[in-house]
């Protein structure tokens, strides 16, 4: 598997949301604008119940973790999902798959890692960016960065452990540390 980047232009980041609804679905657009705003693993994002949102608020078990993650929704984020419930009210999933909607006698299914994969990877090459499914929460943590220049805010909503790999999870490289200490001089 090859390594996935953030998205460090807001332009672009709206140029991939609308591709993604023209060359796949509003559906695989709706992933990306949600998994921009709440900055879970993908198989976390796609887990996701309608049960699982209190108002302004997802409580969810992290799957590699184990912790709870506890997030309050954005105004976006809670348009967002406001309109899918709207456009699928007997949906169980977020995410759900219409395929196993249609299938007969099948409980409903979550969108799979694999059809969002392929979704994202064809619209990167169209952008130029590698694109994945950690792009969404890569990107959330470069933009908190970028916004507050504070690791640790970054640090607490990825729930990393340490400062070094968030750091390399949002695509801070030693180009850019280096850069730093060029453009500030004392």
């Amino acid at each position: 598997m090859s390594e996935v980047h953030a998205v460090k232009n807001i332009d672009t980041i709206k140029l991939i949301s609308h591709l993604l609804e023209i060359r796949f679905s509003k559906q695989m657009s709706q992933v990306w604008d949600i998994g921009l705003n709440l900055a879970l693993r993908i198989s976390d994002l796609l887990s996701i119940k309608f049960s699982d949102i209190d108002g302004d608020r997802l409580i969810i078990k992290e799957g590699k973790t184990g912790k709870q993650a506890n997030i309050k929704l954005n105004v976006k984020a809670q348009l967002v999902i406001n309109q899918i419930q709207l456009d699928h009210p007997n949906h169980v999933f977020l995410f759900q798959s219409h395929l196993s909607q249609n299938a007969i006698n099948s409980l409903p299914q979550p969108l799979t890692r694999r059809a969002v994969s392929q979704a994202f990877a064809e619209v990167g090459k169209e952008v130029k960016v590698k694109l994945g499914t950690h792009s969404m929460r890569k990107t959330r943590g470069y933009m908190l960065y970028t916004k507050t220049n504070n690791i640790s805010k970054v640090l607490s909503m990825l729930r990393h452990s340490s400062v070094s790999v968030t750091l390399r999870y949002i695509g801070i490289t030693q180009e850019s540390i280096d850069k730093d200490f060029t453009d500030l001089e004392i």
